[in-house]
């Protein structure tokens, strides 16, 4: 028996930008922060969540302390990308950093869109730190359900035709 899985093209970048995290985590962090690959830059990736529903794609980012103003979102030939910065908040006069683990500076993460979206459509809302990116699929690359009539098909040749021919 064949097993088929559908191709996900939001799963194999996930897993790749996961290997890549993975192979820099032992050199990629420099002064607390992870390093996004910018000279003099440090910086730290968002978490995020990528689903899909009949008529779209979800991106959900983790921006706990950024405003909907801080975030730029572009989409240039099929690449989604999300980023900005945040910022460490002032500490009170006579306050004492005993311990800062939360990341702070800049961010960007990257997605190549499937060729069958409307990225004309995309829209974005952010709420209680949770930036959400809806990524419509186009209305013709939807599955299309063909229904099978029964009857000669369309142009083949008929047994007869065939069979007349060798004579």
């Amino acid at each position: 028996m064949t097993v088929m899985t559908a191709w996900n093209g939001f799963e194999d970048l996930r897993a790749m930008q996961e290997e890549m995290a993975q192979m820099n985590k032992g050199w990629a962090w420099r002064g607390g922060h992870q390093y996004d690959g910018a000279p003099g830059r440090p910086g730290w990736s968002p978490a995020v969540d990528i689903s899909e529903s009949e008529g779209a794609y979800l991106v959900t980012v983790e921006l706990p302390g950024v405003t909907a103003s801080e975030v730029e979102i572009t989409c240039e030939d099929g690449l989604l990308t999300i980023q900005g910065e945040r910022y460490r908040g002032s500490a009170a006069d006579g306050q004492k950093v005993h311990r800062g683990e939360r990341r702070y500076g800049p961010y960007r993460r990257s997605f190549t869109l499937p060729a069958h979206v409307d990225a004309e459509k995309i829209d974005a809302s952010a709420q209680d730190g949770v930036l959400q990116v809806r990524v419509p699929k186009a209305k013709d690359m939807r599955p299309k359900r063909i229904e099978v009539r029964a009857g000669s098909g369309h142009g083949a040749p008929s047994e007869g035709t065939a069979a007349h021919n060798g004579s």
